[in-house]
């Protein structure tokens, strides 16, 4: 029986549930979900991230965080903690970046925070030995400052929805229609939940997984010292929107298609994840777009330089750049958000 026939049987014996549940079960489920069975990374697979654009977006994060060790005074240890880690492109980049400073190569423990056993398997064979593997942030040994990179994780945390329906506030439900097929429903809200005024038609998205993130991170950092750099798709300011979407091929399809067989993503909730952090006790940086964050560290420098050294692959390295930074594509619906110890001023989050 595959996931989608379980999910219907589990529908029709305990009642429909959530979109977070939903959405836990198509990415996560032992046996039949996306991540724990067939995540399809590149322009092969059914999505790409930054760093398979272009290698300048991994090695300025890597200098990022040397520029941080360096504010942070060069502690020894310090936890270079990847969460969400893809498949190792990301952190590969960094470490080959970060060499530029040996000392802290020397410093630095690196972590991946990874559950996904194909990812590992990919992970493991690009990066080899010297990197530690943990299936949660909390496996991450405390006591040392942490700096923390999560490019595209936050979507990947389910939220709750809900619809301002002409009677009130209602929770959009996974369900059953007539056919008995998934379909989505409206059932009402649980009780004490904090729901503002909105026009008929309005949806909501609440994460609890993405709060619950935020204060984790939020409460390592206030106890340990580190910085935190968010990077994702969503909101720099609180709104209405459904943005739970499916991606299979680098097309979308509705959510409700094949459970199990697409990636899907909901926007990232960033002023609710700093506040989570704040309230640990963590201090946090204005949002930034993807794009004007790159620019402040120095992309294009570092575009022309690839483009001295290899002009055959000029053409390129300029669409790669254009991609990562443009308004149009991912400049600006990504966004950059940082957690860090307080008087800690972030690189690229100066103002």
């Amino acid at each position: 029986m595959g996931l989608r026939d379980r999910l219907i049987a589990q529908v029709r014996e305990s009642g429909p549930m959530s979109v977070a549940q939903y959405m836990t079960a198509c990415l996560h489920d032992p046996r039949d979900g996306y991540y724990a069975t067939r995540p399809a990374l590149g322009p092969e697979g059914d999505f790409i991230t930054a760093p398979l654009v272009s290698q300048m977006f991994g090695e300025l994060i890597g200098l990022w965080a040397v520029a941080c060790w360096e504010r942070l005074g060069r502690p020894s240890p310090v936890y270079l903690v990847e969460m969400g880690p893809g498949d190792g492109t990301l952190m590969d980049d960094m470490l080959r970046a970060s060499r530029l400073a040996p000392a802290f190569g020397a410093a630095a423990e690196v972590w991946l925070v990874e559950t996904s056993q194909p990812l590992i398997a990919r992970q493991k064979a690009l990066l080899g030995d010297g990197v530690r593997w943990a299936a949660s942030l909390s496996e991450v040994p405390a006591g040392a400052p942490m700096l923390l990179i999560a490019n595209e994780l936050l979507d990947c945390l389910p939220p709750r929805q809900f619809v301002r329906a002409p009677k009130g506030w209602a929770e959009r439900m996974v369900g059953l229609d007539e056919a008995g097929d998934l379909a989505f429903g409206l059932a009402a809200p649980p009780l004490g939940a904090a729901l503002p005024d909105a026009p008929v038609g309005a949806v909501l998205e609440q994460s609890p997984a993405q709060e619950a993130l935020g204060s984790e991170i939020g409460d390592r950092i206030a106890a340990d010292g580190g910085a935190a750099l968010l990077i994702d798709y969503g909101r720099d300011a609180p709104g209405f929107g459904d943005t739970l979407q499916a991606l299979r091929r680098h097309r979308k399809e509705s959510p409700l298609a094949s459970p199990g067989e697409a990636d899907l993503t909901v926007h990232a909730d960033f002023p609710a994840v700093l506040a989570a952090a704040a309230r640990a006790g963590a201090a946090t940086a204005p949002i930034l777009t993807q794009g004007e964050f790159l620019v402040r560290l120095g992309i294009g420098a570092r575009a022309e330089a690839l483009s001295s050294a290899r002009p055959d692959r000029s053409d390129v390295i300029e669409r790669q750049l254009e991609r990562l930074v443009s308004p149009d594509q991912m400049g600006e619906l990504f966004k950059a958000a940082c957690i860090h110890t307080p008087g800690l001023v972030p690189p690229g989050f100066e103002t």
